[in-house]
C-alpha cells in the first residue's frame, strides 16, 4: 500500500472505522529501530502508515500523559476520562463493542430493560439496507451519547480550571507521537498488516454486494 497516496480524511476514515480492541502492539516492537526520513514523501507515507499501525500504542501513550498532568486534580481525571470516552465512541468498531457489553450486563439484572436497549433493525431492500447504517448505542443514536458526555466533561473542565494544563499535556502528548511516528522505521510487520486489512475491506465489500 502506497501511503503516500493516502490523503488526511482517508486516514481518519480508517482509524473511525477499524477495530480498536486489539491489544497494543509490544514494548520492544515500539521502540525498536529509529531512522531519519531520506524525503518528505518518506517521511509522509511512515508517519500515516504508524499512526495507523500503532494507533491503541498512541492512544494509551496519550492518555496517560494526559493523566499524569492531572494526578492532583481528581475532578480533571474524571473530565479526561469522559473526554477519551467521547472521542472513542466516534469509533465504530468501540461503539457497537461498547453498547453490546452493557446491554449484556443488564439483561442479567433486568431482560425488559436490555431488550429496548437493542439497535432498531435497518429495512432492507433487495437485500441491500435501504439507507446508511446508524451507529446505535444502548438503543439511542450515538450522537446522544457524545453529546451528553462531551457537556459533562466541559463543564468538569471548567469547574477544576484546568483546561490550560490539559492543552498543555494534549500539546507534549501529540507531540510525542508525531515526533515517534516520524522516527520510527516501519517493519515488515506493519506492511503485512496493512496489506491484511486491505483484504478484509475488500472482502467486507465483497460481502455486502
Amino acid at each position: 500500500m502506497d501511503w503516500g497516496n493516502v490523503t488526511a480524511e482517508d486516514l481518519i476514515e480508517a482509524l473511525r472505522e477499524v477495530d480498536w480492541s486489539s491489544p497494543p502492539r509490544p514494548l520492544s516492537e515500539f521502540f525498536s529501530r529509529f531512522t531519519v526520513p531520506r524525503s518528505y514523501a518518506k517521511w509522509n507515507s511512515r508517519l500515516k502508515c504508524n499512526l495507523y499501525y500503532y494507533r491503541t500504542n498512541y492512544f494509551i501513550l496519550i492518555v496517560l500523559i494526559v493523566g499524569l498532568g492531572f494526578l492532583r486534580r481528581p475532578v480533571a481525571v474524571l473530565a479526561a476520562i469522559l473526554t477519551a470516552l467521547c472521542i472513542a465512541f466516534l469509533n465504530d468498531s468501540f461503539a457497537g463493542t461498547f453498547s453490546e457489553k452493557v446491554t449484556r450486563t443488564v439483561r442479567q439484572f433486568s431482560p425488559h430493560l436490555a431488550a429496548k436497549m437493542r439497535p432498531p433493525l435497518t429495512p432492507v431492500i433487495r437485500g441491500r439496507p435501504s439507507s446508511k447504517r446508524t451507529i446505535h448505542i444502548c438503543g439511542r443514536p450515538r450522537w446522544v451519547f457524545v453529546f451528553i458526555f462531551s457537556s459533562v466533561s466541559f463543564i468538569l473542565w471548567y469547574v477544576s480550571c484546568g483546561l490550560l494544563t490539559v492543552l498543555w499535556a494534549l500539546a507534549i502528548a501529540l507531540l510525542a507521537t508525531v515526533l515517534h511516528a516520524s522516527f520510527r522505521t516501519p517493519n515488515l510487520k506493519a506492511r503485512l498488516n496493512t496489506f491484511r486489512e486491505e483484504f478484509r475491506a475488500v472482502w467486507r465489500n465483497y460481502s455486502e454486494l
